[in-house]
């Protein structure tokens, strides 16, 4: 019986616009200026930010009042 071949994935490295984090995807993106990391996502719309507390605590991004 023969062997199957296995598909290899290719990778595809992308930067952020704003913070210079470099990531990789399984899928080619057509507009790869508008990519933002997720901490970046989160410094533009603080309001949305839905994160646990604990993860917070973390990255050290929990505002003392």
């Amino acid at each position: 019986m023969a062997k199957r071949r296995k598909k290899e994935k290719k990778f595809y490295t992308y930067e952020c616009t704003l913070t210079g984090e470099k990531f990789k995807r399984t899928t080619k993106i057509e507009n790869s200026e508008e990519l933002v990391s997720i901490s970046a996502y989160y410094e533009m719309n603080p309001e949305s930010d839905d994160r646990p507390l604990i993860v917070k605590k973390q990255l050290g991004i929990l505002e003392e009042e």
